[in-house]
């Protein structure tokens, strides 16, 4: 099990190079192996349409039906937003910065004891949760 933050998700679903060869290794694993699961938090939905309504993303399709495709995606699960998680998210131990997404998405990872893969050098050098690059 590993949670994609969501340039990852990105990156990952549209082919782009950008993904390193460890993550996009270890996607695969996930995603062939018998019990592997591929977690993405839904505030990384969000993020995506922030993203495209602000005219910084271009998708090939609308925003809904590009998270319904994404949705689709064997081994992909996103995961909703609770109340537990939101919580954690502002309790992260040591400094973090202050992004909220990126805080949820990291508290998701540590909620469920897995690694986040991420290029984002500030959450790769946080060191209360383990990262893949």
């Amino acid at each position: 099990m590993i949670v994609l933050d969501t340039h990852v998700l990105l990156w990952w679903l549209n082919g782009d190079s950008s993904l390193s060869s460890r993550a996009r290794n270890a996607i695969r694993r996930e995603q062939t192996g018998e019990h592997g699961s591929i977690l993405v938090s839904a505030i990384s939905a969000w993020e995506i349409a922030m993203l495209v309504q602000k005219e910084r993303l271009a998708l090939t399709m609308d925003v809904a039906d590009w998270l319904d495709v994404a949705a689709a995606t064997e081994g992909l699960r996103f995961v909703p937003l609770d109340s537990d998680l939101l919580l954690q998210s502002t309790r992260l131990p040591g400094a973090f910065h202050s992004d909220p997404a990126d805080r949820m998405i990291v508290a998701l990872a540590r909620h469920l004891n897995v690694a986040l893969v991420t290029s984002d050098q500030q959450i790769r050098s946080y060191k209360h949760v383990r990262t893949i690059w």
